[in-house]
């Protein structure tokens, strides 16, 4: 009789602890967060992060919304007011008035960044505070309040717990992070929203250039102008992008690549940084100033500054400075990079002025690409700390 009324006693307890804990990752997963809000570090059973789904040709993955069986991540914050709480909900339709000020004026931005399944089994993003940065200073450009850091990294984490079961096997692809803030409140006259709303989606995603891409020169279409935006991640800056990439998709190419208004240096392509190496090892790449201060540009700087300092004889030195469409004819290679292309080697350039076939990938190109894609999957040391496991 008392080992039966023991045996009750744990049973209960055990139960009572199961409910516990299903009931706290319900509020987790589905409830509203307040800011500090509880973070779930592992699943009920004790263990890391969830498989992949095993229904899923992760081979066969291609950029783009893949999939609309998600979560996403929403925050809403008033004129003048204050981000406080984000809830989990199925991915969906946003309610917007057609007078919100998005849809109207164009008051929105957005970030890209991806989680990674590590030959470690961890699911980690890369350099999530640059993305949050990033989007705070275009925020303060476009007269939205900012997302503190803390609230944009505690959403990304969530949004990729509760979709982890999407993120590919180690080496097979990514899952996209899709950060938006927009301007959601009904307004008719010209001026900044009065409500904000800060959505995070996600999708699984491969390659975003198979192979190596092929660039065409656009002289009929400058993406940015001195003094302009073109440094914000705005929504207006990709809409023009369409038809020049359509006209340049439909004989062959890839992708464009920007000049400046003045027609004399290369700025960057629609949706990417450029980069090249010339004939004496120097690698080089347009300054900011009109550009996106790219996340993975500002990562593949810092590897190649490492490269110059080896005895390997791939670089001899890194700039960042002006680049005439000559130095990109006489290039020995190049490449692009974003968090999309990730380092993507450039296979061709055409402009009206003469063309270069490069080779694909070339050495430099190669090796950056490869230590890049080694740090993503912990099979080099992260010495600087830009994984996050969002499990920990």
């Amino acid at each position: 009789k008392f080992q039966t009324i023991s045996a009750m006693v744990r049973y209960r307890s055990a139960a009572s602890l199961v409910l516990l804990t299903f009931a706290a990752t319900c509020f987790v997963r589905s409830g509203l967060h307040s800011r500090p809000c509880l973070r779930v570090q592992t699943r009920a059973d004790g263990s890391a992060a969830p498989p992949p789904r095993s229904t899923v040709e992760w081979d066969n993955l291609g950029f783009g919304l893949t999939t609309k069986d998600t979560n996403m991540v929403v925050a809403t914050c008033p004129k003048d007011g204050e981000w406080n709480s984000f809830k989990v909900e199925p991915y969906g339709a946003l309610r917007l008035e057609p007078s919100a000020t998005v849809l109207n004026y164009g008051q929105g931005i957005f970030e890209g960044l991806k989680a990674f399944r590590t030959s470690k089994g961890r699911i980690v993003l890369f350099r999530p505070q640059k993305n949050a940065q990033r989007m705070a200073s275009g925020a303060e450009r476009f007269l939205m309040p900012p997302v503190p850091q803390d609230l944009f990294l505690e959403m990304c984490y969530e949004a990729v717990r509760a979709n982890a079961d999407w993120v590919p096997p180690e080496g097979k692809g990514a899952l996209y992070l899709r950060p938006l803030l927009m301007g959601s409140g009904a307004a008719l006259g010209v001026g900044p929203s009065s409500e904000f709303t800060f959505v995070i989606y996600v999708a699984p995603v491969g390659s975003y250039f198979p192979g190596g891409a092929r660039l065409r020169v656009e002289t009929n279409h400058h993406r940015a102008a001195e003094m302009g935006v073109g440094y914000v991640k705005a929504a207006g800056n990709y809409a023009p992008c369409f038809l020049p990439q359509k006209d340049a998709k439909e004989k062959g190419f890839s992708d464009v690549l920007y000049f400046d208004p003045s027609g004399t240096r290369v700025e960057e392509a629609a949706a990417s940084n450029f980069f090249c190496v010339t004939k004496d090892g120097v690698l080089k790449t347009p300054s900011l100033g009109t550009i996106l201060a790219g996340v993975t540009r500002d990562t593949i700087l810092k590897l190649a500054r490492r490269l110059t300092s080896t005895e390997s004889g791939l670089l001899t030195s890194v700039q960042e400075t002006s680049i005439s469409l000559g130095e990109i004819l006489e290039a020995r290679e190049a490449f692009v990079t974003g968090t999309a292309a990730a380092v993507t080697p450039v296979a061709h350039v055409s402009s009206d002025e003469g063309h270069v076939d490069l080779e694909v990938p070339g050495p430099v190109t190669a090796k950056l690409k490869e230590t890049f894609q080694e740090l993503q999957q912990e099979l080099q040391p992260d010495e600087e700390n830009w994984l996050v496991d969002v499990f920990a």
